[in-house]
This record gives C-alpha cells, structure tokens and sequence, in this order.
C-alpha cells in the first residue's frame, strides 16, 4: 500500500502548537492549495489540514504564520469524533514527515506589503456600524449598562478596530455566523449584560478544541464563576481603590472577568487590575481576545503564558524578579485537578525547597498513571502564598479535598484552619462541569477572619439534570444561584443545607469540611398513651415470639440435614 502526500500551499491561519500529557509537541495548521480551475461553486481552492509533531512541530509554530509558503511531505490519516449534538464528524488530514520553508519571513511581509489593500470587502466595518448604531440608540437601554453614577455605558464595541487588519473580515463573520444560529441563546448572552461575547466565546472554544481533537480544557461555568465573584468581592467592603487580582490558571478567563466585573459594579477595569498565568499559549491568546472584547486593554500586558508552578511571572517590579514575587488583594482559580507534571515535579521542589511556597509537599510521582498527579495541591499551596495578609481567595477543588484523612491534602486543610484563614465552603452538585464527573467544592479563604466562624453550604442536591451532546450535565437554576450566594453571604442558617461552625468545631472533626458532618441530628419523639403503649409492646412480644420461634424450626431442620449427611 502506497500512503504518501506532497504538498505546497500557503497557511490560513497561524500553526497552533499544544503538548500532550507526555510533553509532546504537536502543530496543526490548514495549507491552501490554489486550484487551475473555477469549480461549480466558484470555490478556486483546497484547504487541507495538517499536522506536524515534535521538533518539527516546533519549528513551524516558531518560524511560521499566517500566509507562509511551505512545502510538506507526509501521509493522509483519518479520525473521527462526535460532536456537540452527538453526530459523529469524520476528518481527513495530512499527518507531516517534514515542512519545508519555502520563503524567508522578510519576503513575505514585503509581499504583503506590496498588496493592494481589499476596499471592496467592508464587512467588518459594516458589523461595527451596525453594533454601535444599536448601541447608541437611546430607544434601546437593553443594549446598554447602567452604571453606579447613573450614566450608561454601550454594550457594544467596535470590537474589530482591536483585530489585526488582515483578520477582521473573517473574526466579524466567525461572531456573526454564531448568532445568527438557531441555537444561540440571546436571552443567556444577555444575562452577563458586562460580557455580552462570553456566550459566544465559548462557542468559539468549543469548536476549536473539537478541531483540534485532544485539548483538555474545562470550562467553569458561568453560574460557578458568578456565585464566586459575588461572594468574593462580598466578604468586606470594597473600597474606593484599585484590587490587584490574579488567576494563576487563568484559561480563557471566566473567573477573572466575572470577579473584575463584580469588583467595579458592572464597570470593567474600574477597580481591578488583571494579573494572570496559564501554561496553555492557546488559552492565554484566548483570554487577550476576551480582555479586548470587553475594554480591559489596560491589564493586557499583564497575560502572562508560562508555567506558574515552576516559575510564576508577576514580580513587585514588572520583569524584575530580585524585586520579589508579587502578593495579590483576590485570588480565584480552577487549576487542572491531575495532570501529569513529572517532567518538572522534581525542579518545583528543589526550586522553591527553601521557601514556604510548598509547605504541605509537592505530590509524588506515582510508577503507573502519571496523569494522576494531583497538581491542585500546588496550586492551592501557591495561592495561599500569593494572598496578602488581608487577602481573600475562591479556589475549585475536588470534593474529595475537604475531608480526605492523611496526605497532602490533610496538611494543607491544616494549615488553613490553624492559621485561621478560612471563610467557608461550598460542596457543589454533581456533573456541575459537563467534561467531568468529578465533584466539586469551592474553598474561600479570607486571611482577615481569624476571630470570624466558618460558613459551610451543601449545595450537593440542588440543579436539574440535562444531556450536553454525549455527557450528562448538572445546571443551577437563578434561583438556586441566589439562594446560595445569599446564604453564603448573609450568612444564613438553613436546616439540612447551610451550617455555621468554629474553628475548634473543625479541629475537633479532624479538620473535615463537609458541611454533613456539622448538622444537628433530630430525634422526634413522639407522645404515648398507657394504652397505646401497652398495644405496641404486646404487638413487639408477639412478633418476637413468632419470629423466635421459626428460627427454632429453622434450627431443627439444619441438624436434622447435618445428620443425614455421610462420608462416602
């Protein structure tokens, strides 16, 4: 059988370069191969997907971009996977031997350059005009925010001005063809009147990941992300400042938006300064555009790709490390759960061995199931590093976390309880996050409520089940939502569901954090008469007596079997 594919065309989209679990490089990339012919849908092209792996990989994303002439030596391969609405989508791709470069960088922009710029494809203008028109019209509020002043803000942008010249067209009609589907629900984009593109910037992740086909990325949905802003930013006064707030696993930064929206009362950037790390170069260029859509250009420099455990990249001083690691006023993360971080486990430790940013450990690395690192251990002991001493934090944990008896997991709730920092927990419903079965709890930690109770919440048995294509998903209804930032926050006492508890109350349960273990068990009495007393009694003997009495027989039989029973 003869498998072999030659290729020369130039790139549509700049190379995206991700890692597998083992460390592996791998770069996709589509190449556009013109054709000598119109074909019947006047299409005069081929668009052909391409992957390359390893050094190779790297080198593409490295030296390669956007219209970038290569050529590629490779065989096709097949895959298929199921989408959104469980249709299975089959993929035809070119799995690359080698990329040959076939144009320096410099010829190619002088290139560009030389071109003509395209007058006659005004469409993203047109998708600007449109939107601010909307805006700006005083008959339509819906389509602006109010803010505490009392004067309004447009809701929408001219959000294309922020994209690359060259790549406008194409981002307008990307956003356009999302809303303008069926499925899009206005009613739920709308609802985070401070984000109206949150909802479509999740479309436009989800479909990404699906090309791509092995990125694992979860995303916090936006009634978790919300219940934790609100709590947050209510657990003091906010004040008339600027809050230094930080994700150190950003993603593509629902935490973040949601908790600098709450902090400016609907105005981004008014009162907080974004700081986040994310090890995922694809989640960072995610986040950046999400910040732009939404006005936050003045924390952009301040989206840092990097490993955050190994070397985290905000100092006091921007870029100077000697100026020491920078201490932040909020905190709020989901880190990854388990990943498998051997290949710097070892360097984390001795790196930071004589600090107290690992105070509990750094998790071993086990002989099988690498990808079993519990890595959120790190995180959380990073987190409570980086808090001021007035700090707050809402960290997503496994619920496992909150009462497991030994290990790391045990020193860290440890550390949290003696040094008095905890504000409370709330154990989530089950398949709250559609990509994994994993329950769920969100920690808060206020550094400041050393005289303060623990508030903690069971919210395990609230949410309504539905399917999310092939998984099984837990949704929060608004009011479910309410009913628990309202407890949290108010701190509400509410039978079988909310429970107030003192740090000794914690250390006398071995320091468990389920709220279970902290409700009044009820005994009901109930009032009897000498006679109906004297009736349950007899009805008890004569129970006794009947089943005492078919044991006997039971008895006799058995023996009676036993006897009968020879040794031949």
């Amino acid at each position: 059988m003869i498998n072999r594919v030659v290729l020369v065309g130039r790139m549509t989209r700049d190379p995206e370069l991700r890692r597998t679990n083992s460390g592996a490089a791998v770069t996709s990339f589509t190449l556009a191969l013109n054709r000598n012919y119109n074909s019947a849908d006047g299409q005069q092209a081929d668009y052909i997907n391409c992957v390359v792996w390893n050094k190779i990989a790297e080198n593409v994303e490295k030296y390669c971009s956007k219209g970038s002439l290569v050529g590629v030596e490779g065989r096709l391969r097949s895959r298929s996977y199921d989408n959104a609405q469980g249709q299975k989508v089959y993929v035809v791709e070119v799995v690359c031997d080698s990329v040959q470069f076939l144009e320096t960088r410099a010829a190619r922009e002088r290139a560009q350059q030389q071109q003509p710029q395209v007058s006659q494809d005004n469409f993203y203008s047109l998708f600007d005009d449109a939107l601010e028109k909307i805006s700006n019209d005083s008959k339509n509020e819906v389509f602006s925010i109010e803010t505490a002043d009392g004067n309004r803000k447009p809701l929408f942008v001219r959000i294309t001005e922020k994209v690359e010249s060259s790549k406008r067209n194409n981002f307008a009609k990307n956003i356009f063809g999302i809303i303008s589907q069926e499925k899009f629900d206005f009613g739920k984009a709308f609802k985070n009147n401070f984000d109206f593109y949150s909802t479509i910037f999740e479309y436009l992740i989800k479909d990404y990941n699906v090309s791509s086909g092995v990125y694992a990325e979860y995303f916090t949905p936006q009634a978790i992300s919300s219940i934790i802003a609100k709590i947050l930013v209510k657990m003091t006064p906010v004040k008339d400042t600027l809050y230094d707030i930080y994700d150190p696993s950003a993603g593509s930064g629902s935490l973040i938006l949601h908790l600098a929206n709450e902090l400016g009362e609907g105005s981004f950037g008014d009162k907080a300064q974004v700081y986040t790390q994310d090890i995922s170069g694809k989640s960072s260029r995610f986040l950046r555009i999400n910040m732009l859509l939404n006005g936050l250009t003045h924390s952009l420099h301040n989206i840092i790709e990097g490993d955050t455990l190994d070397t985290p990249a905000h100092y006091n001083i921007p870029h100077d490390a000697s100026s020491g690691v920078k201490k932040f006023d909020y905190i709020t993360s989901n880190p990854p759960f388990k990943m498998d971080f051997s290949s710097t486990r070892n360097t984390i430790e001795q790196k930071w061995c004589e600090t107290d940013r690992f105070f509990a450990g750094v998790p071993k690395i086990p002989n099988k199931k690498k990808d079993s690192m519990a890595i959120y251990l790190c995180f959380i002991q990073h987190i409570l590093w980086s808090l001021k001493d007035d700090g707050k934090a809402a960290i997503v944990v496994p619920t496992g976390f909150i009462t497991a008896q030994s290990g790391i997991e045990k020193k860290v709730r440890q550390k949290i309880i003696d040094s008095k920092w905890l504000k409370g927990v709330i154990s989530m419903p089950s398949n709250i996050f559609a990509n994994t079965g994993t329950n769920v709890s969100v920690l808060f930690i206020d550094k400041s409520n050393t005289e303060g109770e623990v508030m903690l919440v069971d919210a395990s048995k609230m949410g309504t089940k539905v399917k999310d294509g092939k998984n099984q998903k837990t949704v929060l209804s608004d009011e479910e939502v309410v009913k628990i930032e309202n407890t949290f926050i108010n701190q509400d006492i509410v039978d079988e569901f909310s429970v107030k508890v003192s740090y000794d109350d914690i250390k006398n349960k071995n320091y468990s954090l389920s709220a279970g273990q902290y409700f009044e068990v009820k005994i009901e009495y109930v009032e009897l008469s000498e006679e109906e007393f004297e009736e349950k009694m007899n009805t008890y003997k004569s129970n006794l007596e009947k089943y005492f009495a078919e044991g006997k027989n039971l008895e006799e039989k058995i023996l009676e079997g036993l006897e009968m029973l020879s040794y031949e």
